[in-house]
């Protein structure tokens, strides 16, 4: 819905392939509730920053962000999880377009 259109209309109108660069891109351009995250500890740091004791050293917003434990995962193992995916919520997998192939 983020998209603008159903799950399905967009599985339909978007490739395996182009579902993985979107899983990659993520990764290296984070949006999405990460950065909706980061927001939020803005402000808790704001006001942390306001309450603390004079002398006391001013929080950063990183020390309000949530820690996630980040999988660092190969290619092929991105490839598989976007395949697997795309085949759960009913989507086709185009093998040539994976494999660099002309579909």
């Amino acid at each position: 819905m983020a998209l603008g259109m159903p799950r399905a209309e967009m599985l339909a109108r978007m490739s395996s392939m182009e579902i993985t660069e979107w899983v990659a891109f993520a990764s290296l351009e984070p949006f999405g509730s990460e950065t909706h995250y980061f927001g939020h500890a803005i402000t808790a740091s704001t006001i942390a920053n306001r309450l603390r004791n004079k002398g006391e050293r001013a929080y950063k917003a990183e020390e309000f962000m949530p820690k996630f434990e980040k999988k660092v995962q190969s290619v092929d193992e991105m490839l598989q999880f976007a395949s697997m995916m795309t085949v759960a919520m009913g989507g086709k997998i185009d093998i040539d377009a994976r494999d660099g192939g002309e579909p």
